[in-house]
């Protein structure tokens, strides 16, 4: 994992109640940068997200293989900064490298999917379940 997404983790991790990770959560959203309209298309919404959320995924040739990039955004806040953790996580890696990482502890290991309302971890879910499809398709 690269050291973004480890210093991501760390502040999350450590921050001790639920109003300190939400603060973080929505700092990081702040980061993500804006999708242009025209990626703002329905065939890019993720479903099974009560929020809007575009999700584009590319593999495109590293320096030894195909590594991801993703480009996505949403239109809330919150979600944006959960992008943002899973966009740090993801990013630059190889099929193989994807499909190695148990999102759902990352996230448990962070204590945010209890936090999360029933809807909206379902919505994170289905962003990463995109996120595996194309990296078992991939490889």
């Amino acid at each position: 994992m690269n050291d973004t997404y480890i210093n991501i983790k760390n502040k999350i991790s450590n921050a001790n109640t639920w109003q300190e990770k939400y603060r973080e959560i929505m700092l990081l959203g702040k980061t993500l940068p804006q999708l242009s309209n025209e990626l703002k298309i329905d065939s890019a919404l993720v479903d099974g997200c009560e929020s809007k959320v575009w999700l584009h995924l590319e593999f495109k040739i590293g320096l030894q293989e195909n590594t991801l990039f993703i480009n996505a955004n949403s239109d809330t806040r919150i979600v944006k900064g959960l992008l943002c953790i899973i966009i740090n996580l993801y990013s630059d890696l190889t099929p193989s490298e994807i499909l190695s990482i148990n999102p759902e502890k990352e996230f448990e290991d962070m204590s945010l999917l209890k936090h999360l309302s029933p809807s909206r971890g379902n919505g994170i879910k289905a962003i990463l379940s995109v996120i595996h499809n194309k990296a078992t398709a991939q490889k």
